[in-house]
């Protein structure tokens, strides 16, 4: 039996001509052209020497020639390994080391560099893939034939390697299986009510687990549509909306369109589900998508490492600031960090999970990837969490970014809730900064669309309304807006890099 999770693609589809993607500008591609263009993929690669088992690094712009290249090395059993657009050289140069790909895949204009950093590190061939469907790549594809035997594979062989942003440390690959990625892409599907009757608005990037295999994936087993926007543009998503049924995005998605006046909820009249995942979406931002659009935004939690792991219901009460209950098939609870021991209901500790949507570990990191898990199979995330008394789940923060004030804990996401609340602002961070007498001192960052009629006493006054007076920020600083990854997740790192020095006399 082949195992390959490109035959379960194949086996789901019901209707060759139904469309696969389409692009806003009209260009689509129906099911059977994803067959015949996967299968003139997958004889390049052959052509050039990829073999099951070897790695393909891609690093290009979006575009529906990418998504095919990725179902082009399923189908030989290859490994996809995409890189963020905004790697550098410098960054390029340490994956392609670690994970020496007999093949990369780059934008034209990056093509001296890939050659260089391919000269270094073994790689074979470099070729290029532009998203006007261009490139050497695409050359090539004239010249194959679209039919291709699919590769047999095992569950457990691996399918893709997705590289950590780094933001704690040094990139880790995270090696994600055939099994992982079918076992939860199938959960999705049936969880969120996907049918062929779906067209997904796709404004996400796909070099991240989000908009590859969460959406993606779940589009083709359920055999609906997407609509791939290349790029996030406001203008553009509103009037693709109408055509569209549902929509996966992550906050700042939705508070560009809460803060567009072309955004009204006929615009929204079409669709059935609207999902955000990938960073915190705040209970303000929920509750104001409700009020003017009647739709529920449903929040979800996963990771690099296990794709999802959450969800708030399809049917049932989606609760402001939750990431819902655990996914069928997926075990989740909440441990003490430093023994492991699990913690009683309602209380705050480190989020650990279990199930086959579980990586199979960190590419050449045997050590850190035995140190990642219990003994019983459970990956711990590193994700602060707590579980309410109606089972659901809470995210309160990085067990990095617990600030920790004259020996005290305080969770950044309590502080940050109170904080979002306040008339004029839009968002905030909450960091802990060193400080000669507290150790830590909490700190906040503030976004601020009414700034100049708010200050930091004002601020620190309505906190200490509502907060213990160890966890109210000793100082607030604005700014335009929060330093973000080009998946929507708040720098903090960063932050706390460039605030170091806020407390030293």
């Amino acid at each position: 039996m082949n195992e390959n999770l490109f035959t379960t693609f194949e086996n789901s589809i019901k209707d060759q001509n139904r469309i696969f993607i389409q692009t806003p500008d009209g260009i689509s591609y129906r099911y059977c052209d994803m067959l015949s263009l996967s299968g003139q993929y997958a004889n390049i690669l052959d052509t050039l020497g990829v073999k099951k088992g070897d790695r393909v690094a891609v690093q290009v712009e979006k575009s529906p020639q990418v998504l095919f290249l990725y179902l082009a090395c399923l189908r030989i059993g290859a490994i996809y390994l995409p890189l963020n657009t905004d790697y550098t050289s410098r960054e390029v140069h340490y994956f392609l080391n670690d994970a020496r790909p007999t093949i990369a895949i780059c934008k034209p204009s990056s093509l001296e560099a890939f050659e260089n950093i391919a000269r270094e590190t073994g790689v074979k061939s470099v070729l290029t893939l532009n998203n006007d469907n261009t490139g050497s790549f695409i050359e090539l594809s004239d010249k194959e034939d679209s039919s291709f035997s699919t590769v047999a594979v095992k569950n457990d062989d691996l399918a893709a390697i997705l590289y950590t942003s780094g933001t704690t440390g040094v990139s880790k690959g995270a090696m994600l299986s055939h099994e992982n990625l079918r076992s939860n892409a199938l959960t999705l599907a049936q969880y969120w009510h996907f049918s062929e009757d779906d067209i997904l608005l796709h404004p996400l990037p796909i070099f991240h687990t989000h908009g590859l295999f969460v959406a993606t994936n779940t589009i083709l087993l359920s055999g609906a549509s997407m609509i791939l926007q290349p790029k996030f543009d406001i203008e553009q998503l509103i009037k693709l909306m109408p055509t569209a049924t549902t929509m996966m995005g992550v906050p700042t998605h939705y508070l560009r369109l809460l803060a567009s006046k072309e955004f009204t909820k006929e615009a929204t009249e079409n669709m059935r589900l609207f999902i955000s995942g990938s960073a915190p979406l705040s209970p303000e931002t929920h509750k104001d998508f409700y009020h003017l659009t009647g739709h529920k935004i449903l929040e979800r939690y996963g990771m690099t490492e296990t794709n999802m792991n959450t969800s708030n219901p399809y049917d049932g009460e989606r609760v402001p600031g939750t990431v819902g209950y655990a996914l069928p098939n997926v075990d989740v609870r909440i441990s003490d960090p430093k023994t492991g021991v699990p913690l009683d209901q309602g209380e705050v500790g480190v989020i650990e999970v279990r199930g086959p949507n579980v990586f199979q570990g960190y590419w050449k990191m045997p050590e850190k990837t035995a140190a990642e898990f219990r003994d019983d199979g459970f990956f711990i995330t590193g994700d602060l969490g707590q579980i309410d008394e109606k089972g659901y789940i809470s995210i309160v923060g990085r067990e990095k970014d617990l600030i920790i004030s004259g020996g005290l804990n305080i969770y950044p996401a309590e502080v940050e809730a109170i904080l979002d609340a306040v008339t004029g602002v839009i968002e905030s961070a909450v960091i802990g900064l060193p400080h000669p007498d507290f150790g830590e001192a909490v700190t906040a960052v503030v976004a601020g669309i009414e700034s100049e009629k708010l200050n930091e006493s004002i601020i620190r006054e309505q906190l200490a309304k509502e907060l213990a007076k160890f966890k109210v920020p000793k100082r607030v600083i604005f700014v335009d807006s929060l330093l973000r990854n080009t998946m929507g997740k708040i720098q903090k790192k960063v932050m706390r890099e460039q605030y170091q020095d806020l407390y030293k006399s």
